[in-house]
């Protein structure tokens, strides 16, 4: 198959395991000759691609997270290797663990050939275990929501492909998830127990990075579309926090190059939104 063909490489060099030690080599997406062709911006900041004639639809999310296809260690290509020995131990102990809850979502998942969706919705899965016992200098709260929420996407990717299997409803657990580890990263950066601005690429997409008022705006977004509703109090007062947090995003005004009108304009509609939400509720949007 000629290079104009093919869709992804191996690469060339194997990569050991730190846990298991296995080796195995990575597979990266190629870009160019009309592979990828950018469409709408969704209000989660995902970015959708039109199917092209001779690829079909290609979902980027799949590859980025390295996993190890025998032990199912996962976790962002500058994280991967570079890990401590009671992170590894403790890795390395809840290895069955992920090895037994994937075959209660999904099933046939291989990382020893090319990835599916399955394979890449798995890969956020097992990176959002794994980065539970990474130490707070990684900042592994934020990344499990990265995780979680690309996750989300790719379940609801699954739905629509295999429409029979629930993957829907796996889709909302991880859009909780993600909601959880959102807020949290958020409440950790304020604090200091965990800082976001050593990470590169906040995403929550590839091809754009909306940075710290990312972050904001999701924990907002989330909150809204997700937020537990059972108790009235507590859900209003979230839904004033989240309002207050999108006020923060737009509160300076003008777009620059470093908050750009695409994520002003959304911050701006979701404080309107959740302003009726409140209104709604009975409470006053405005307090």
């Amino acid at each position: 198959m000629t290079a104009e063909a093919k869709l992804t490489y191996f690469s060339k060099n194997k990569i050991q395991c730190p846990i298991c030690e296995n080796t195995f080599y990575r597979e990266d997406l190629l870009t160019g000759r009309g592979r990828l062709i950018a469409g709408d911006l969704t209000d989660e900041l995902r970015r959708l691609y039109d199917a092209s004639d001779k690829f079909g639809i290609v979902y980027p999310l799949i590859y980025p997270v390295t996993v190890c296809p025998a032990c199912y260690y996962a976790a962002f290509p500058g994280d991967f290797l570079d890990i401590d020995p009671e992170t590894k131990r403790e890795i390395d102990l809840d290895a069955d663990k992920r090895l037994r809850n994937i075959g209660l979502i999904l099933d046939d998942v291989d990382f020893r050939e090319p990835r599916g969706l399955k394979e890449g919705a798995a890969s956020y899965y097992f990176a959002m275990m794994c980065y539970d016992f990474a130490p707070d200098e990684r900042s592994p709260t934020i990344k499990q929501g990265l995780c979680a929420l690309r996750g989300a996407w790719l379940m609801n990717d699954l739905a629509l492909v295999e429409p029979d299997r629930n993957f829907e409803r796996v889709a909302e657990l991880f859009y909780r998830k993600a909601r959880f580890f959102y807020n949290q990263a958020i409440e950790y950066e304020q604090n200091g127990k965990e800082s976001l601005s050593g990470i590169a690429h906040l995403g929550p997409d590839l091809d754009k990075n909306y940075g710290y008022d990312g972050v904001l705006y999701l924990s907002a977004y989330l909150e809204l579309r997700y937020g537990p509703r059972e108790d009235s109090e507590k859900y209003a007062a979230a839904l004033k926090t989240a309002r207050r947090t999108c006020a923060r995003i737009f509160g300076m005004g003008k777009a620059s190059k470093n908050k750009p009108s695409v994520i002003l304009d959304r911050a701006r509609s979701l404080y309107e939104r959740l302003g009726q939400e409140l209104e709604r509720s009975g409470e006053d949007g405005d307090s």
